[in-house]
Protein backbone atom coordinates (compact mmCIF):
# COMPACT_ATOMS: atom_id res chain seq x y z
CA UNK A 1 0.00 0.00 0.00
CA UNK A 2 1.09 3.56 -0.70
CA UNK A 3 0.48 6.47 1.69
CA UNK A 4 0.73 10.16 0.86
CA UNK A 5 1.10 12.97 3.35
CA UNK A 6 1.07 16.66 2.49
CA UNK A 7 2.75 19.38 4.53
CA UNK A 8 3.46 23.08 4.26
CA UNK A 9 -0.01 24.58 4.26
CA UNK A 10 -0.94 27.53 6.41
CA UNK A 11 -2.05 31.14 6.53
CA UNK A 12 -0.35 33.78 4.41
CA UNK A 13 -1.12 37.31 3.32
CA UNK A 14 -1.93 38.11 -0.29
CA UNK A 15 1.25 38.42 -2.30
CA UNK A 16 3.08 35.98 -0.08
CA UNK A 17 4.49 32.53 -0.76
CA UNK A 18 4.06 28.99 0.52
CA UNK A 19 5.73 25.71 -0.33
CA UNK A 20 3.78 22.47 -0.22
CA UNK A 21 5.38 19.08 -0.01
CA UNK A 22 3.94 15.59 -0.43
CA UNK A 23 5.85 12.52 0.68
CA UNK A 24 4.95 9.05 -0.52
CA UNK A 25 5.73 6.06 1.67
CA UNK A 26 5.09 2.35 1.65
CA UNK A 27 6.12 -0.32 -0.78
CA UNK A 28 6.49 1.59 -4.03
CA UNK A 29 7.73 0.11 -7.27
CA UNK A 30 7.15 3.10 -9.53
CA UNK A 31 5.50 6.51 -9.43
CA UNK A 32 4.13 7.80 -12.70
CA UNK A 33 2.17 11.04 -13.05
CA UNK A 34 1.95 13.30 -10.00
CA UNK A 35 -0.38 16.24 -9.46
CA UNK A 36 -1.76 18.83 -7.10
CA UNK A 37 -5.49 19.47 -6.82
CA UNK A 38 -7.42 21.93 -4.70
CA UNK A 39 -10.93 22.10 -3.37
CA UNK A 40 -13.08 24.76 -1.72
CA UNK A 41 -16.22 24.02 0.33
CA UNK A 42 -19.16 22.92 -1.77
CA UNK A 43 -17.16 22.73 -4.98
CA UNK A 44 -15.51 19.97 -6.96
CA UNK A 45 -11.85 19.20 -6.59
CA UNK A 46 -9.92 20.93 -9.38
CA UNK A 47 -6.59 20.19 -10.99
CA UNK A 48 -3.87 22.75 -10.24
CA UNK A 49 -0.71 21.31 -11.77
CA UNK A 50 0.71 18.03 -13.06
CA UNK A 51 4.15 16.60 -13.66
CA UNK A 52 4.99 13.47 -15.59
CA UNK A 53 7.71 10.99 -14.81
CA UNK A 54 9.81 12.71 -17.51
CA UNK A 55 9.32 16.08 -15.84
CA UNK A 56 6.79 17.61 -18.23
CA UNK A 57 4.54 20.04 -16.38
CA UNK A 58 1.11 21.55 -16.93
CA UNK A 59 -0.76 24.22 -14.99
CA UNK A 60 -4.27 25.51 -14.78
CA UNK A 61 -4.43 29.00 -16.27
CA UNK A 62 -5.04 30.81 -12.99
CA UNK A 63 -1.72 29.70 -11.47
CA UNK A 64 0.57 29.91 -14.51
CA UNK A 65 3.60 32.04 -13.77
CA UNK A 66 2.96 31.91 -10.01
CA UNK A 67 3.11 28.21 -9.08
CA UNK A 68 5.86 25.72 -9.82
CA UNK A 69 5.42 21.97 -9.53
CA UNK A 70 8.44 19.72 -9.16
CA UNK A 71 9.32 16.24 -8.01
CA UNK A 72 12.21 14.48 -6.33
CA UNK A 73 12.04 11.02 -7.80
CA UNK A 74 14.70 9.57 -5.52
CA UNK A 75 12.77 10.67 -2.43
CA UNK A 76 9.26 9.96 -3.83
CA UNK A 77 8.36 13.57 -3.08
CA UNK A 78 6.16 16.07 -4.86
CA UNK A 79 6.54 19.81 -4.35
CA UNK A 80 4.49 22.91 -5.14
CA UNK A 81 6.04 26.35 -4.82
CA UNK A 82 3.29 28.96 -4.67
CA UNK A 83 4.23 32.62 -5.15
CA UNK A 84 2.17 35.80 -5.34
CA UNK A 85 -0.69 34.04 -3.61
CA UNK A 86 -4.17 35.51 -3.92
CA UNK A 87 -7.28 35.06 -1.77
CA UNK A 88 -8.77 32.99 -4.62
CA UNK A 89 -6.02 30.41 -4.01
CA UNK A 90 -7.53 29.60 -0.62
CA UNK A 91 -8.44 25.91 -0.61
CA UNK A 92 -7.52 22.50 0.66
CA UNK A 93 -4.68 21.24 -1.49
CA UNK A 94 -4.43 17.54 -2.28
CA UNK A 95 -1.49 15.53 -3.53
CA UNK A 96 -2.22 12.88 -6.15
CA UNK A 97 0.04 10.16 -7.52
CA UNK A 98 -0.35 7.27 -9.90
CA UNK A 99 1.85 4.61 -8.39
CA UNK A 100 2.53 0.91 -8.58
CA UNK A 101 3.10 -1.26 -5.54
CA UNK A 102 3.85 -4.97 -5.22
CA UNK A 103 0.25 -5.49 -4.02
CA UNK A 104 -1.20 -4.59 -7.40
CA UNK A 105 -0.32 -5.60 -10.95
CA UNK A 106 -1.55 -2.26 -12.28
CA UNK A 107 -0.77 1.32 -11.19
CA UNK A 108 -3.35 2.87 -8.89
CA UNK A 109 -4.45 6.38 -8.03
CA UNK A 110 -3.51 7.58 -4.54
CA UNK A 111 -4.53 10.71 -2.63
CA UNK A 112 -3.19 12.51 0.40
CA UNK A 113 -5.52 13.76 3.16
CA UNK A 114 -5.04 17.39 2.10
CA UNK A 115 -3.52 20.52 3.61
CA UNK A 116 -5.27 23.84 4.12
CA UNK A 117 -3.95 26.96 2.41
CA UNK A 118 -5.54 30.24 3.45
CA UNK A 119 -4.65 33.54 1.82
CA UNK A 120 -5.86 36.68 3.56
CA UNK A 121 -6.51 39.91 1.70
Amino acid sequence: QVQLVESGGGLVQAGGSLSLSCAASGRILNIYNMAWYRQTPGKQRKLVATITRAGTTTYTDSVKGRFTISRDTAKNTLLLQMNRLQPEDTAVYYCNMVAQSPASTLPRNYWGPGTQVTVSS
